[in-house]
């Protein structure tokens, strides 16, 4: 934990097309909004005693920025398509070396066969896919009890 906050902090990153959950796809990636999955996480977040900030971006560059000059403890990433292409977001995962929980909507591997390898899955405290939301909730409940016993 940073020494100049008292709660620890997590970061929660969404990807590309994202923005567009509730409409995009809802038989691959449910009904409920961004908004309404991140207003639940903030409401989760308070509970288990953590801070959380949220970025949404299709822009790899700017996702990349937001971990660059994050004050976060812990990271819970949704990387979206950039799951099998960007090895410019994995480096700057590990060039912070912050721990993080890779988190998808859906069964990646019950899909198509480029949607089954991730940049990010060997690096990861741990992967969670296929619990759609839920997965999220699941996802912070890991990061806070992991910051909450003092490890990254």
């Amino acid at each position: 934990m940073s020494a100049s906050q008292s709660t620890p902090k997590v970061l929660l990153i969404n990807g590309p097309n994202l923005n567009l959950l509730g409409t995009r796809e809802p038989g691959v990636y449910g009904s409920k909004t961004l908004a309404q999955i991140v207003a639940e996480l903030e409401q989760k977040a308070a509970e288990l005693s953590v801070q959380l900030a949220h970025i949404q971006s299709n822009a790899e560059h700017v996702l990349i920025d937001a971990i660059h000059q994050t004050d976060a403890d812990f990271v819970i990433i949704n990387p979206a398509a950039f799951t099998h292409t960007s090895v410019a977001l994995r480096d700057a995962l590990l060039g912070v070396a912050l721990p993080f929980i890779e988190v998808h909507l859906s069964n990646v591997h019950a899909r198509e066969p480029f949607r089954h390898h991730s940049y990010f899955s060997d690096k990861a405290v741990g992967v969670i896919l296929g619990l759609g939301p839920k997965g999220y909730a699941l996802a912070l409940e890991a990061a806070a009890e992991r910051l909450h016993q003092g490890g990254k």
